[in-house]
């Protein structure tokens, strides 16, 4: 399994600052032919730029490169771009996808690695007119697809696809280079069902039983325990622990992650809310969302409580919100507020005091290239005229950058979201920041009723209770509405009054949250297409 005296990977002293920040200082460690590494620590710690630099990814080099060396079967390597990384057979998939939307699965696993044949033409004028062998295409992609032990659609479209198969997609077109020796997975169950996430874990003890190493990063800590060899545990761009898994708990790793003891997640005291009025009625709902299609949900939501919305993927739940928001095509009847909400028109949603946070954060959410500041109150500045200052009745406005300042700073101390300043752009905070800052967007809107999809996919355990506890403070000191939809279903149980359980693109049963486990897992599995 390990030789330590010459490992498969040795990372030696790296350093690495970020738009100002030291992000990473002095790591150090070591990964063994067919290990699995577990990678841990909070959004910010430092795990995806450390991994950016192993696989020499364009950004690393675009600021400043990297001070330290990595090692490869005992050689010295510098990786300029993911080219180089991919030809010395470490692959990575990460945590935001990079398929291509109008190519099917097959296309973008084999993608600029087609298996071509020779014809008539190429005979005579060279290899450059040889067509595409889609037999052998086929046979690659279905092999690939195979390793991992989970079924999807060769055939289908990208922009078709459920977003966990997607994932799956990015992974099968790893599995499917031949010198393939080292796999680095950055957050790759975050969007999986518990089911899928198992296939998955399945498929990575295969991995490492055929040689591959592999380095997996997930805030899911029970999977590093299931899977892993070891564990790395970053924090604040330092490695704090190196351990063996065996040798270690959850309730460790977490502590060795914040610095402090986390509380495990209890099911919260659910509110009945029984004698309040239903403020949002939704009757007969379709959707027409590629992989998460909803059929005829008819479900009614009372006034001030949070309310649950789970199942398994491509069952519906995502579909719910994106139809009432008007993100795609859907019919029915929604009342909100004793008024009937139009469907298909998002402004007309926004108008009537709904918000949604969408599962989608680079494609729905946020203005990547944008300040925090302009991603916090553009919204509430564009729908509702907030942070103008006026003149002559409103003939001339400009911004109240004060303003605007000071609400971008409340919510960036009160969800604890780590940036440089609230002028620091986007893109450059790390994915549970950028989740963190989807939430203030909508904070600030102060709406009447929150639709949040996938609230914590992709956040770490320390976050993730601090964001489940915003949400529930927000519900009650605002007395907002709140509908959140997640895949996770403890997630749920301890943020919510009630869960509605969706499969095959209807309700199939709603509980309090206090209802056990299996009561929910049997409505998941009810009535599965």
């Amino acid at each position: 399994m390990t030789n330590n005296v010459n490992p498969l990977l040795r990372m030696q002293n790296i350093k690495k600052d970020f738009f100002g920040n030291q992000v990473l200082t002095d790591i150090n460690f070591t990964l063994g032919e067919g290990e699995v590494l577990g990678l841990c620590g909070e959004n910010g710690a430092g795990k995806s730029t450390l991994m950016k630099i192993l696989f020499g990814m364009d950004v690393i080099r675009e600021t400043g490169g990297y001070s330290g060396d990595i090692l490869l079967n005992g050689q010295k390597v510098e990786f300029n771009t993911p080219f180089d990384a991919l030809e010395a057979g470490i692959g990575m998939v990460h945590q935001e996808f990079s398929l291509i939307p109008g190519f099917t699965a097959t296309e973008n696993i084999l993608l600029n690695r087609e298996p071509c044949k020779k014809n008539i033409v190429s005979e005579v004028f060279g290899d450059r007119l040889n067509t595409l062998d889609y037999k052998e295409m086929d046979r690659r992609s279905a092999a690939a697809i195979e390793k991992m032990g989970v079924a999807i659609d060769a055939e289908m479209v990208i922009s078709d696809m459920p977003v966990g198969h997607k994932q799956f997609t990015e992974i099968a077109r790893e599995l499917s280079k031949d010198q393939l020796k080292l796999l680095i997975l950055d957050e790759p169950t975050a969007v999986l069902t518990e089911k899928e996430a198992e296939a998955l874990l399945e498929s990575i003890r295969g991995m490492a039983a055929r040689g591959i190493s592999v380095i997996f990063i997930t805030h899911r800590l029970h999977e590093i325990l299931a899977v892993c060899d070891k564990v790395v545990v970053m924090r604040d761009g330092y490695v704090v622990r190196d351990v063996s898994a065996k040798e270690t708990s959850v309730e460790d790793i977490t502590k060795w992650m914040v610095g402090r003891d986390v509380q495990s997640a209890v099911v919260t005291e659910a509110r009945t809310n029984e004698g309040a009025r239903t403020i949002m009625s939704i009757q007969n709902l379709w959707v027409d969302m590629p992989g998460e299609t909803v059929r005829d949900v008819s479900l009614d939501i009372r006034e001030g409580e949070i309310l649950g919305i789970g199942g398994l993927a491509g069952q519906g739940k995502l579909g719910i919100p994106n139809g009432v928001m008007g993100l795609y095509e859907a019919g029915g009847k929604v009342t909100f507020n004793g008024g009937e909400i139009p469907l298909n028109n998002p402004r007309k949603c926004l108008d009537s005091s709904l918000a949604f946070v969408s599962e989608d954060r680079r494609e729905v959410g946020l203005l990547l290239d944008e300040s925090l500041e302009w991603n916090v109150a553009f919204p509430a500045m564009q729908i509702q005229e907030k942070f103008l200052r006026k003149l002559l009745g409103g003939l001339v406005k400009w911004r109240d950058e004060k303003g605007i300042h000071e609400v971008t700073q409340k919510y960036i101390d009160e969800l604890q979201i780590k940036c440089t300043s609230s002028k620091q752009k986007a893109k450059e905070l790390s994915g549970g920041n950028q989740q963190k800052v989807c939430l203030a967007k909508a904070f600030a809107l102060e709406p009447k009723f929150l639709f949040v999809s996938e609230p914590t996919r992709g956040i770490d355990v320390g976050a993730k209770a601090l964001v489940l506890e915003a949400l529930k403070k927000f519900n009650r000191d605002s007395g907002v509405t709140v509908v959140m939809i997640s895949s996770e279903l403890e997630e749920l149980r301890q943020t919510c009054d009630r869960i509605a359980i969706v499969s095959g693109g209807q309700v199939a049963g709603i509980l309090p949250a206090s209802a056990s486990s299996e009561e929910f897992g049997l409505l998941m599995v009810s009535k599965v297409i």
